[in-house]
C-alpha cells in the first residue's frame, strides 16, 4: 500500500482502530476521520486526523476538500462509521430510533459516497469497502431499522459497483457477524467471546481488498461471521 493515500471513517472506533493501524503497517498513507479524533491517537508518520461528521453532505464534502488539499488524491475508502440501536418489534420502533439508524448506517454512506467518488475514479483503481453487518442478509426479531439501514447500505455498494467499473473502481462490502470489541463485550457480558468476530481479521480483509491482489473483487457481498455461522 505504499505511496496510496487511504481514508479511514469511524478511524479510532472498535474496528476502525484496527483497519487504520493495519493500513499503516501495510505503508499506506491514512487520514484517520470521526467526530472526535486527534493526531496523537495513532503513533505514526504515516496518520493524519481530520475530524468531522460524515453524516451529513456538508461535512463529507468538507472532509474530503480538505484530504484532497493536503495529498491532491484518493486512492481508498474505508467506510467504517455505524451503530447499532434496537431491542423493539417494527411496530414499537420509535421515530428517532429509525432515523438514528438510517443516519448512522446508510446516510453517512450515501454523503461519503458522493463526496469521494470522483477522486476515486481519477486514480483508475480507486477502492471503496464498506462496513456493513450480517443483519442486511439475515435479519432477527427486534432489530428491524438496523437491518433495514444496512440492507439498504448494501443496495448502495453494489449499485457504484455498477456505475463505476468503467473506471476502473472497485466497491464491495463486508458483512461481519457479532465482532469482538469492548464495546459489545460491556453490551454482552455473557455471552461466548470465542464465537465473535475479530476486528483484526477484517482489517486484514480490506486491506486485502484494496491491494493488487483484491484487483478483481467487485460488487461482492462478503459474509465474515467467525464461529456464529
Amino acid at each position: 500500500m505504499k505511496g496510496k493515500v487511504v481514508l479511514v471513517t469511524g478511524a479510532n472506533g472498535g474496528l476502525g482502530h484496527h483497519v487504520t493501524q493495519a493500513f499503516l503497517d501495510a505503508g499506506a498513507t491514512v487520514v484517520g476521520n470521526s467526530l472526535k479524533i486527534q493526531q496523537s491517537e495513532f503513533n505514526h508518520p504515516g496518520f493524519n486526523a481530520i475530524p468531522g461528521d460524515v453524516a451529513t453532505l456538508q461535512g463529507a464534502r468538507a472532509l474530503v476538500g480538505q484530504l484532497l488539499g493536503r495529498f491532491q488524491r484518493l486512492d481508498v475508502v474505508a467506510h467504517t462509521v455505524g451503530g447499532f440501536a434496537g431491542g423493539q418489534s417494527i411496530a414499537d420502533t420509535d421515530d428517532a430510533t429509525y432515523r438514528q439508524m438510517l443516519d448512522l448506517n446508510l446516510n453517512s454512506v450515501f454523503h461519503i459516497l458522493r463526496a469521494t467518488i470522483a477522486p476515486l475514479r481519477q486514480t483508475g483503481d480507486g477502492r471503496l469497502i464498506a462496513i456493513g453487518s450480517r443483519a442486511a442478509v439475515d435479519p432477527g426479531a427486534g432489530v428491524g431499522a438496523y437491518s433495514a439501514s444496512k440492507a439498504a447500505m448494501v443496495s448502495l455498494i453494489r449499485t457504484v459497483a455498477l456505475e463505476n467499473k468503467d473506471a476502473g473502481m472497485k466497491a464491495n462490502v463486508i458483512l461481519p457477524g457479532t465482532m469482538d470489541t469492548p464495546a459489545n463485550r460491556k453490551a454482552m457480558p455473557n455471552a461466548d467471546f470465542t464465537k465473535w468476530v475479530k476486528p483484526a481479521s477484517v482489517a486484514s480483509l480490506i486491506v486485502w481488498l484494496a491491494s493488487d491482489a483484491g484487483r478483481d473483487v467487485n460488487g461482492a457481498v462478503i459474509p465474515v461471521y467467525g464461529n456464529e455461522v
